[in-house]
């Protein structure tokens, strides 16, 4: 792994930052990037042939969980072919481990203990121990691993949250930092993690409950404690507002599930990224605001011979209109969620370009309280509608 910072905010009251991140034989990635949400290796919906039509390298970071695998094919079985890049052909795609996915792996907290820490699986409620968590690691042979953490939600007590930083487990890849809704513990965990060997660090247990006011205090206790040289992964900050919080916090790498409760829900990404490529479609909607998302099941798209986004170079904006994806939604067709995760995929991606631009050229404060005046106004005008 290599990772460099190049370029740092000049906005006030901001430490957002670019640099650039290489895992294995994944080409250099720009950072702030996104992890692409993944069951068992692959994207939900996009099959291996597709991979390719995603903007590239950008699309090159796969977040798996070790978790996925405690049912179907053995990890001894995938052990013996070779790991994940050889069982799924992704020589040139980067695999980062991370044992919470935000949708099928989720962390309970009431049920882990000093023996393991527990998850709500596919397979049920199961009590994962450090050891087993490596052997599975040992399986996969990811390029990159998040150690176990206990996990809890923000309205634990501070003894339970003194727990969790106790308990969560230490490693030689990127160490886990927890600590719930206290800051205190948030800092001490993050001040006992840079002790270790290891090589960054992934910050979790957002995304349980803490109010989006409580997390720039709580970021802030995280990211003061830690190098600035080394990379930051977190998850559970998924909304384009989230991601701009974490950014300017100074997080670097985000996986997220959001993609896919887009896709599942029959929503594609509209809103502009202000970039050159989607200039065109700074449009606004009948209602006078900018539009974030469109619901394809709608049945004003029935007889819509338009792409998604006009202006969208992704394959199914290029080849497909919103009637027939509103048709294919409706009869229920899995191709429907092909294409709209291609164009959300490809939509977000976008917009972590735009994001580092701003960064590169100092006006990243600008762009993110621009983006979030529009998103209000246009959630705003929304329920005024309804």
């Amino acid at each position: 792994m290599k990772f460099s910072v190049k370029t740092w905010s000049k906005s006030n009251g901001t430490t957002a930052r670019t640099g650039v991140f290489q895992l294995g034989n994944c080409p250099q990635i720009e950072t702030p990037a996104l992890l692409l949400s993944t069951r068992k290796g692959l994207p939900h919906f996009i099959s291996p042939d597709l991979l390719p039509s995603l903007p590239l390298p950008d699309s090159s970071l796969l977040h798996v969980s070790p978790l996925h695998f405690m049912e179907g094919i053995s990890s001894k079985t995938i052990s013996s072919i070779g790991g994940l890049h050889k069982m799924l052909g992704l020589h040139d795609f980067g695999f980062v481990a991370v044992a919470r996915d935000s949708i099928q792996c989720l962390p309970e907290c009431s049920a882990t203990n000093k023996i393991g820490a527990s998850f709500e699986t596919p397979c049920g409620r199961l009590l994962i121990k450090p050891a087993d968590y490596m052997r599975l690691i040992s399986s996969l042979r990811p390029n990159l691993w998040a150690t176990l953490a206990d996990e809890v939600p923000a309205w634990v007590s501070k003894k339970r949250n003194q727990t969790s930083v106790d308990r969560t487990a230490g490693g030689v890849a990127f160490g886990a930092i927890v600590g719930g809704s206290d800051i205190e513990e948030r800092r001490r965990c993050a001040q006992e993690v840079v002790k270790r060997n290891v090589s960054g660090y992934w910050i979790g247990g957002f995304g349980f409950g803490e109010s989006t006011d409580e997390r720039p205090a709580l970021l802030s206790a995280v990211i003061g404690s830690l190098p600035k040289d080394g990379p930051r992964l977190i998850s559970g900050l998924g909304l384009p507002e989230e991601v701009l919080q974490g950014v300017a916090a100074g997080i670097d790498l985000f996986d997220s599930s959001y993609i896919y409760h887009l896709t599942i829900g029959g929503f594609a990404l509209t809103f502009p990224l202000h970039n050159k490529i989607y200039v065109s479609d700074l449009k606004k909607t009948g209602m006078g605001i900018y539009q974030t998302k469109i619901n394809l099941k709608a049945t004003v798209y029935r007889k819509d011979a338009t792409p998604i986004v006009e202006s969208c170079c992704c394959y199914t904006c290029q080849n497909h209109t919103k009637a027939y994806i509103n048709h294919l939604l409706n009869v229920h067709e899995m191709l429907a969620q092909i294409l709209l995760e291609i164009h959300n995929t490809h939509h977000y991606l976008g917009f972590f370009r735009s994001i580092r631009e701003a960064i590169k050229e100092g006006r990243f404060e600008q762009f993110r309280e621009m983006f979030i005046e529009k998103r209000r106004n246009h959630l705003a005008e929304v329920a005024v509608s309804a």
